[in-house]
Parts: C-alpha cells; structure tokens; sequence
C-alpha cells in the first residue's frame, strides 16, 4: 500500500512538473503558426442608395453619377431617370 502511494505522488509530481512545459511548448507553437492581427482599419462613412435609400459603407457601394449605389442595378436605373444636364 505504501509502495502505491508513493508512485501516485511520483506521478503527480512529473505531470505537474511536466505541465508547465507543455503550455509553453504550445504557446509558442501557436504563436509561430498564427498571422498577426491587421491594424484595425478605419470605419467607412455610411451612405444611402438614392434609389431605394438602403444605408451601407462608401466601400461596398458602386459609385455612379448620381451618388453611392447598393448595386448596378439601381445605379442604372437611377442615371436612366436623370440624364446628365
């Protein structure tokens, strides 16, 4: 019975010990293997379609004559119902 509990401390004592070292071995692996974070970028201004008046970010509209688009669908509708003066 001694002899058992003395190998039960044994192994508590090197997972223990051993522990330790695995999460730094894992740190650092994870570190080496994952990409740096992107700065974070700046919000786009928020701009309305004048078609349908949907608001989204000035990146993802489609620029056209009459202002930011939601898609090329209204933009054509909207330079086909006012020509340029």
């Amino acid at each position: 019975m001694k002899f058992l509990i003395v190998l039960l401390v044994v192994v508590a004592v090197l997972w223990l010990i051993g522990l330790p070292g695995r999460r730094l071995r894992g740190r650092g692996d994870a570190q080496r293997r994952t990409p740096p974070a992107a700065p974070p970028t700046l919000q786009d201004d928020i701009v309305a379609c004048p078609q349908c008046g949907l608001h989204l970010p000035r990146g993802e509209a489609v620029p056209g004559r009459g202002g930011y688009f939601c898609c090329d669908t209204h933009r054509g509708v909207h330079e086909r119902a006012h020509p340029p003066a």
